[in-house]
């Protein structure tokens, strides 16, 4: 009973270090790209440690720190080899730290000239990736919610680069029920993401510079036997689509090539 106490609490120490305030501010130059990989209420979740692990082949320039919903932590408790635990990611390739909800608020009280966890996770980030996105956390981010940390970071990104002077997207999987993904409800703010805030590359008729607007990027989900026994759309896009949209975007495999020798 003892040592499994002290492991438990181990688990705990080594969580809260990893993921305190302090370490994420130091990190901010630490000269890698940082991902911020999120995940909300969705059977999906599941694919986490796939997308981590599909990633591990850019080790020593790269960083990846992970959000978790309370409703995603239910997906990831022990229960099978592809269901760890929390804790458990922190032991997966270029995993630095992993963020809840409880990490906003703790473990000392607010106070001011403090740094606040989602401002941070925001100037840390190169980019925001939510694999999955829930029918819920997306009617949250398009009416404006941030009622915990990960639509906290979302509600406060740098849509325009005008304070942290870099372009930044935000790339959704969304994932749920095809029932749910054809509800018009969905399709509307779907095409709020994609249409009024979406990515767009625009190129200057006089040859100049080509500039980039918006800052969602929406991966359509796939067709297939959900989780629930549902045939149909509504499933999150491919853990390789996934990787791919996050290595392009932060140009990893170009960093990763050899250099040649004259």
């Amino acid at each position: 009973m003892l040592q499994s106490v002290e492991s438990e609490h181990d688990n705990h120490y080594t969580s809260s270090q990893s993921s305190s305030i302090e370490s994420l501010v130091a990190a901010r130059n630490d000269g890698k790209k940082h991902l911020l990989l999120a995940a909300s209420g969705s059977v999906a979740t599941i694919k986490i440690p796939v997308i981590v692990q599909a990633l591990a082949k850019h080790t020593g320039v790269f960083s990846i720190r992970i959000v978790l919903t309370e409703s995603a932590t239910h997906f990831l408790a022990g229960q099978s080899p592809e269901q760890p635990t929390v804790s458990d990611l922190l032991h997966l390739p270029n995993v630095d730290a992993v963020y809840r909800d409880h990490d906003e608020w703790g473990p000392q009280p607010w106070r001011r000239g403090a740094s606040i966890l989602h401002i941070e996770l925001r100037r840390w980030a190169d980019m925001l990736v939510v694999a999955p996105l829930s029918a819920n956390t997306l009617a949250k981010v398009v009416n404006g919610m941030s009622d915990n940390l990960l639509t906290s970071v979302i509600r406060a990104w740098d849509t325009d680069a005008s304070i942290d002077l870099k372009k930044k997207i935000i790339l959704v999987a969304p994932a749920m029920n095809s029932a749910m993904w054809r509800n018009p409800i969905t399709a509307k703010q779907i095409r709020m993401l994609s249409d009024d805030w979406g990515v767009k590359e625009n190129v200057s008729v006089t040859g100049g510079p080509r500039s980039i607007t918006g800052w969602f990027q929406v991966l359509t989900p796939i067709s297939k036997t959900l989780a629930c026994g549902d045939t149909g759309d509504g499933a999150m896009a491919s853990v390789e689509s996934i990787c791919e949209a996050i290595e392009r975007t932060l140009d990893l495999n170009t960093q990763n090539e050899p250099q040649q020798v004259e």
